[in-house]
């Protein structure tokens, strides 16, 4: 198992073709600020209702209402968005699994457990342009045919859960939400509820399960959510910068935001870039703008120049480490993420110089993932703490090659064979570490 890392080429991109996924622009990026959705990201205006409807937030809500649940659903469709949570499954699709004249109540959850290592998008969101949220709630809620909407946030965000608060109370206060919402003849609540800090917490069956008031243990599935969700009940759950997107998307229109970024891959996106940059940040830019466009101009470059990169995790830290070679080339999609053998999960970028002990940090992870595994599945429970436990011997120096091939065999037995995608999670920082830098843990190994 290990001769193949040391062996074969460091990704296998032959059945990708231009005619399978055409370029048909030269730049992707430098989106304007007239096409930006999240008008205060940094919180340099005023959060209110007021503040945000002089932005143009709840611009003719009640109009987009009236044109229809099967018209709202429609456009989301054709305009491409993508959950932004991680998984990447289209909106507009997931929105149409919900069932139709069901007698039972029905409920739109939303994602705000943010726990994935690097990511710090939706807080931003949160903290600075809570109504866009708000909105999106009442215009999503609306088109599944929501009687309420529960915020799911992750129980460290103090701030953000008041900022929340505040902005929904201000909401009710002007009749946006709440029984007859926008005067549309529309009953519509949203409640948030505070998370206790599981990263298990960000998988939809398991944050359900939360609000229900049980430990944040993934559920199997089938039956999926829409047929019995939250209560037994058909529930939606998206995440905080997916719904915060669509009222700017039905008011704008599905191909104005599908004009931006590749096929497949369409829209803007919230991304956040942290580690040895010279400025690190979180920026909307556009889909499949090269992941070298997107540090250089936006966080100041690699700390002592791109010379001195080492590797870039590109999209959380459960998505697979890419080096310097591949980074400097690669763009930010689900497409051309996946052909590089690596993933975009939620679009936060970790840069590592070469100052970087790669095995080590990419061993730190693992002891994450071994921390926040509830303990449900034997794969994950006893697996990730294998995984851990293999790392920490080869960063002491102790392991053996053999040890190697068992860990990498481990991982095989791992991956896929568990009810949610914690365990998957925890595997793939592995095998991205072997696939890229095994002469770095070749070299632990000497010492």
């Amino acid at each position: 198992m290990l001769s193949q890392y040391l062996t074969k080429p460091s990704v296998n991109a032959s059945k990708f073709t231009n005619s399978i996924l055409p370029i048909t622009k030269r730049f992707y990026g430098g989106l304007k600020d007239k096409d930006r959705i999240f008008t205060n990201l940094y919180g340099d205006y005023d959060t209110s209702v007021t503040g945000a409807m002089k932005r143009g937030d709840w611009h003719k809500t009640k109009s987009i209402m009236s044109k229809g649940k099967e018209w709202i659903i429609s456009e989301i469709k054709k305009s491409g968005i993508r959950g932004r949570g991680g998984a990447g499954f289209p909106t507009g699709l997931k929105w149409s699994f919900m069932p139709k004249n069901d007698p039972r109540p029905s409920y739109l959850v939303v994602n705000a457990d943010e726990g994935e290592p690097g990511t710090c998008k939706d807080r931003q969101i949160l903290l600075n342009d809570p109504q866009k949220l708000v909105e999106g709630c009442l215009l999503a809620g609306y088109a599944l045919g929501a009687n309420a909407s529960y915020i799911y946030v992750r129980g460290e965000f103090k701030k953000e859960i008041k900022s929340l608060q505040k902005a929904i109370d201000q909401a009710y206060g002007q009749k946006l939400i709440g029984k007859n919402a926008c005067g549309f003849g529309y009953d519509f609540d949203i409640h948030v509820h505070s998370g206790a800090g599981a990263y298990v917490c960000g998988e939809e069956t398991a944050l359900i399960e939360s609000l229900e008031g049980k430990p944040g243990k993934p559920r199997n599935k089938p039956p999926f959510p829409p047929q019995e969700g939250l209560w037994g009940c058909p529930t939606n759950v998206n995440n905080v910068e997916t719904i915060a997107s669509c009222p700017t998307i039905l008011r704008r229109g599905s191909s104005w935001y599908n004009s931006f970024g590749r096929k497949n891959n369409h829209g803007t996106k919230i991304f956040s870039i942290s580690g040895h940059v010279n400025n690190p940040c979180v920026v909307e830019e556009e889909m499949s703008i090269p992941l070298k466009t997107l540090i250089e101009n936006h966080a100041g470059g690699v700390r002592g120049g791109w010379k001195n990169l080492l590797a870039v995790i590109p999209g959380g830290s459960s998505t697979p480490v890419l080096p310097k070679h591949i980074a400097q080339k690669v763009l930010m999609d689900y497409d051309d993420l996946a052909k590089y053998e690596s993933a975009f999960g939620t679009g936060s970028i970790i840069v590592m110089d070469k100052s970087t002990d790669i095995v080590k940090s990419i061993a730190r992870l693992s002891k994450f993932y071994a921390h926040e595994s509830c303990g449900q599945c034997t794969p994950c429970r006893e697996g990730t703490i294998w995984i851990k436990s293999f790392m920490d011997q080869i960063i002491k120096g102790k392991a053996t090659e053999n040890d190697l091939e068992l860990l990498l065999e481990l991982l095989e037995g791992i991956k896929g064979k568990t009810i949610c995608a914690l365990a998957d999670a925890a595997v793939m920082p592995i095998e991205g570490l072997f696939r890229h830098f095994t002469p770095q843990i070749l070299e632990k190994l000497k010492k």
